[in-house]
């Protein structure tokens, strides 16, 4: 793995981005950020699942006062994103916004910007200059042809300019394309010109599936050269989920490691028993659990143990008994009926006895 890339550090309440701090993993509430209680209950479940920072969409005043009584029940810094109106930039930072998200150039000109800018001096705020393939401006569109990487790193030195002329230096960048191989050219290009923390995604990745591989391929290869600082999972699905693949891909890349690591194996005619439906059972009932194990659900019990001899615990099905395993040694045999429910209790003692030591 390449040495992380040296960027200047900002901070997002009391979160680090950039320098030496770890890479973060963030995500968006998906609800009308209008509806408190229905925004701090998504908020309270993604802070289980690990989420580090939390963005929500600022479409009116009354969604900007909103930000008040959200943050003061949630746990972890709360960003703004904001398309357009500098009113409502100012007015969440007034109501308690740690940061913001804003395009500096169609905020509405110079004067609105200072005011922007004002603002966030005034309140302790990092602006994230958020440039995406879709939205570039149209002499950048038409100098260029389409949104190239180099188009995405122009649109984005450009609102950085805006930003520094302004005397304003807290500043994290994102280019997301909805290309993964745009996305990962765009931040290489950007790297090699600024120092300022990068916010890495893929927009508009889409669904379980072709998000989780479109951004898993992107965001590993920029995190392997040692590029990226924090970022968001971008999948239409529940925002949990986008934690969760975050996670993985850091765990993968062992960068971070949370909580427990599932493997499982893929299945085939020696499998007696229902492993899709133990396999499922098991990650949800492990999915906001801290302490890190490394858990095995297995098909068969006679190559289970040994083909997942790492694992601190497995279990293993059979026709009418399974078996629990410890470092690939035999620990428990079970009768198939009965083996979900003593393996989960025996991963329960387990995690309790490494997270007291």
């Amino acid at each position: 793995m390449t040495k992380r890339r040296k960027t200047r550090q900002i901070m997002i309440g009391d979160v680090p981005v950039g320098g030496d701090a770890p890479v973060s993993v963030q995500s968006m509430t998906n609800t009308d950020t209008r509806k408190v209680q229905e925004t701090v209950a998504q908020v309270k479940r993604l802070e289980a699942a690990g989420c580090e920072l939390i963005r929500v969409a600022v479409v009116d005043m009354e969604a900007a006062a909103a930000i008040r009584p959200i943050r003061d029940q949630i746990h972890i810094p709360l960003i703004a994103d904001i398309h357009f109106d500098h009113r409502l930039a100012v007015a969440s930072m007034e109501n308690g916004a740690q940061a913001i998200r804003i395009n500096p150039g169609n905020i509405g000109g110079p004067g609105k910007l200072a005011k922007v800018v004002d603002a966030a001096k005034a309140h302790g705020v990092s602006i994230r200059v958020g440039v995406n393939s879709g939205s570039l401006e149209k002499d950048i569109l038409k100098k260029h042809g389409h949104p190239t990487p180099s188009a995405l790193v122009e649109s984005a030195l450009r609102n950085v300019d805006l930003l520094e002329n302004q005397g304003f230096n807290e500043i994290k960048i994102s280019i997301k394309s909805s290309d993964p191989l745009n996305t990962v050219a765009a931040y290489k290009e950007l790297a090699a010109q600024c120092d300022y923390p990068f916010h890495l995604g893929v927009t508009e990745a889409g669904g379980l599936i072709a998000g989780t591989v479109k951004s898993s391929v992107a965001l590993g290869i920029l995190l392997y050269e040692g590029i990226g600082d924090t970022f968001r999972i971008s999948l239409t699905r529940d925002p949990v989920e986008e934690v969760r693949v975050g996670y993985e891909i850091l765990r993968a890349l062992n960068i971070r490691h949370r909580g427990p690591e599932l493997i499982s194996c893929p299945t085939c005619g020696r499998c007696q028993v229902n492993l899709f439906n133990l396999a499922d059972e098991v990650e949800h009932h492990i999915q906001n659990m801290e302490t890190p194990l490394k858990i095995a659900v297995m098909g068969c019990v006679v190559n289970g143990p040994g083909e997942a001899k790492e694992a601190d615990i497995g279990v293993a099905g059979g026709k009418g008994v399974g078996i629990i395993f410890k470092k690939g040694k035999l620990y428990k045999k079970v009768a198939e009926n009965e083996l979900l429910e003593v393996f989960l209790k025996e991963l329960d003692d387990m995690a309790g006895e490494k997270g007291t030591k």
